[in-house]
């Protein structure tokens, strides 16, 4: 562990750690609540992706992409599966089934144009990112127009929502450029970004775990 720490790009694995245990001992406060309760499970995969990628990379061989490409497919599944069933707006609803879908589908067909085993998914990161994004903006603007607004802070799924966000908008335009300027992978300055993305993403995870109610879970 102290080797994997050793490395500035590992930096988010700690953030990481810390968010999947603060997910545990608050996790009464939603365990009875549908989907969401299932947020510390993800998680948790998503810190041994992490960890399994390291050593991939440091052990094994360079290419480690086909966790990561699995690990997209469940992510991106289940956040979309989750806010669509919060939402309330039936039109909102069918637009999130509809992003879901689509993903699925360039997540499939990618997969006939790319080895996964080597090669990182673009296209189906790109849609789930964007569509992502755009479902948590309907999220906020039902929140914003519902007395959900009195007690903001104490809801859990806010503040998920609000780490989701900071992070996919300021890494999917690196992913769009990404496959432009293919040597953006080795910059010093991306990786700082993503790390500072990561580390913001999963505070806002634990601000939510700790300020969050039971009777105010989304």
């Amino acid at each position: 562990m102290g080797e994997l720490l050793s490395d500035p790009r590992n930096l988010a694995v700690f953030i990481q750690l810390l968010s999947a245990i603060f997910s545990l001992i608050y996790y009464d406060k939603y365990k009875k609540v549908p989907v969401l309760k299932l947020f510390p499970f993800l998680l948790w995969y998503i810190l041994f992706n992490e960890v399994l990628g390291f050593c991939i990379r440091q052990y094994i061989s360079d290419h480690n992409a086909i966790i990561y490409n699995v690990y997209y497919g469940i992510n991106f599944t289940y956040l979309l599966i989750l806010y669509r069933r919060y939402l309330t707006n039936k039109k909102s609803k069918h637009l999130v089934l509809g992003f879901l879908i689509l993903y699925l589908l360039a997540y499939v067909l990618e997969g006939f144009f790319k080895n996964y085993i080597k090669e990182f998914q673009t296209t189906a990161y790109i849609i789930a990112s964007l569509c992502l994004i755009i479902t948590i903006i309907l999220y906020f603007v039902e929140i914003l127009n519902s007395n959900k607004i009195l007690a903001i802070k104490k809801n859990l799924l806010f503040w998920i929502s609000v780490g989701l966000l900071i992070y996919y908008a300021g890494y999917t335009p690196y992913r769009i450029i990404r496959n432009i300027y293919t040597e953006l992978d080795k910059s010093s300055a991306i990786i700082a970004v993503m790390i500072t993305l990561t580390v913001i993403m999963n505070t806002c995870y634990i601000i939510g775990f700790i300020w969050s109610q039971k009777k105010e879970q989304y």
